[in-house]
């Protein structure tokens, strides 16, 4: 093959991951949420985050857990690069550095968080991870500004885009969590293609900043099924980060409104789910923040939210 040749193709491959980009913007979009009964019953220690009577966190199984270091197999071979080679953004990455030792999670935390402790004044923001790096930059500039922690959980098709900012949300002091590699109904798949999905993004995570992180959370779903509890497993995750508040920022409101549903729905031990890549969630997260302060609510990482 000829040099001009190898050059049309790589720029046609690197073309072609841009564009995919756009589509993981509208984090999410795709198979409706749905609450899973069944799973919830499966396991004792899974919260239902609409059980708002108990006075304190609803504990669950299993002791203490730190943050698992490498995926185990995936089954399926990593997912290629278009063309075979490196985008040039993946080529710029710095290399990878283990990061800060996590803060062990508390006695009975549940394989499935949706919330924490109730009667303590901790809340957890987290981020879905796609869409323009400037909006997820802006976003994080914003919760530093106000020393906020906030738990990212990032698309792995995304991180090949945007290498750099796996390292940038933990040089904040945020932390990072796998959302699968694509964002597509993992409770659709079968137990290979689910495995496939959070390993490939656990590969992505490892590779860039030397550990897989400690939480996964299901795509296109806001609790996971047993099946998909086992696959996260498999690959080296033992809880599944889930969510008491959704304010649906992905459906693009206005700053004000995004501001009025989280700020009447969050309090002591809520997870909120909020996403990178829209413009209403930077406009919005200013009054956010000062308005879980007024309520005397501390946004930290969800595993500060669980030690």
């Amino acid at each position: 093959m000829t040099a001009d040749r190898r050059t049309v193709l790589r720029t046609a491959a690197t073309l072609a991951a841009l564009t995919a980009g756009g589509l993981l913007t509208a984090c999410g979009t795709g198979a409706p949420r749905r609450a899973d009964p069944g799973a919830l019953a499966a396991h004792p220690g899974t919260v239902d985050p609409q059980h708002t009577t108990d006075p304190a966190w609803n504990g669950g199984e299993g002791p203490p857990s730190a943050a698992p270091t490498a995926p185990a197999p995936s089954g399926e071979p990593a997912e290629p690069q278009p063309g075979g080679e490196p985008t040039p953004a993946a080529a710029k990455a710095s290399a990878p550095s283990t990061p800060p030792p996590l803060p062990p999670l508390a006695p009975g935390t549940p394989v499935e968080v949706a919330y924490g402790p109730r009667t303590g004044r901790n809340v957890a923001l987290t981020f879905h991870g796609s869409g323009d790096p400037k909006l997820a930059t802006a976003l994080l500039e914003i919760a530093e500004q106000r020393g906020a922690k906030v738990t990212v959980m990032a698309v792995g098709s995304w991180l090949d885009q945007q290498p750099q900012m796996a390292r940038r949300i933990l040089d904040g002091g945020h932390e990072l969590g796998n959302h699968t590699q694509n964002h597509l109904n993992i409770s659709a798949m079968t137990p290979d293609q689910a495995r496939a999905e959070i390993a490939q993004c656990a590969d992505r995570l490892q590779r860039l900043t030397g550990s897989i992180g400690r939480w996964f959370r299901p795509s296109a779903a806001q609790y996971a099924t047993p099946m998909v509890r086992e696959q996260a497993r498999a690959v080296g995750y033992e809880h599944v980060l889930s969510f008491d508040v959704d304010p649906r920022d992905y459906n693009d409101p206005t700053a004000a409104e995004l501001q009025r549903r989280v700020l009447n729905s969050a309090r002591g031990g809520s997870v909120v789910a909020l996403h990178m890549g829209h413009q209403c969630t930077v406009d919005a997260l200013p009054a956010i923040l000062d308005g879980l302060a007024k309520a005397g609510l501390k946004p930290v990482t969800a595993s500060q939210l669980c030690a």
